[in-house]
């Protein structure tokens, strides 16, 4: 996933992540509820800038290969070993789709057509939102990226659905199939609020 932390791993609350100086003068912060507001922010003590922790956008794909999609394993923590489609967290500056392309092609070395948005689950105590999209894999060139230790085309019922890195992860799978056998593409939103069990 680009040298990013994976999904899933970004803390729940701003104090899981304590900010300490101010990143526009180098101050001391303070975690306080700014006038306006009704929520705690780090805001400078001494230049007053209020420092945002938004949640961050995950992307991610479902390649498809005629009747098989494409997975990767990942070979980086968190859930090192288990499986996941090819997705990591937005750069500054991409569209969703090109986040979503540039995430497999990073994670398995694989060029696809982006195609329909597919799942968007509220990943609340990670602070994420994971936006993932149907996908056409171009070719069936693909090898494993520095991040995954294997990548494989598989049919539905070789899924290692036991082994599925993410929540999210098995959402949207269970969708696309769902989909699938209906003859449609639809959108599915859900909210995780719990983290993983290890």
């Amino acid at each position: 996933m680009g040298s990013i932390p994976s999904p899933g791993t970004s803390p729940s609350n701003l104090m899981d992540e304590p900010l300490n100086f101010c990143s526009n003068c180098g101050a001391s912060v303070a975690l306080t509820i700014p006038p306006g507001d009704h929520l705690p922010r780090f805001v400078c003590r001494t230049c007053g800038t209020i420092h945002y922790q938004n949640p961050r956008l995950v992307l991610g794909c479902v390649p498809v290969w005629e009747d098989r999609i494409l997975l990767c394993r990942r070979a980086i923590e968190p859930r090192r070993g288990y499986w996941t489609v090819p997705a990591g967290f937005m750069e500054n500056g991409e569209s969703l789709e090109q986040a979503a392309a540039r995430e497999c092609q990073e994670e398995a070395n694989a060029s696809v057509e982006i195609g329909s948005l597919l799942a968007v689950a509220s990943v609340t105590h990670a602070s994420q939102v994971h936006v993932m999209f149907r996908a056409r894999l171009l070719d069936p060139e693909f090898s494993a990226g520095p991040e995954s230790e294997a990548v494989g085309l598989y049919r539905e019922e070789d899924v290692p659905w036991g082994e599925i890195a993410f929540p999210s992860g098995e959402f949207t799978l269970r969708r696309f199939y769902a989909d699938r056998k209906a003859g449609r593409e639809d959108y599915h939103f859900t909210v995780l609020d719990r983290p993983l069990k290890r």
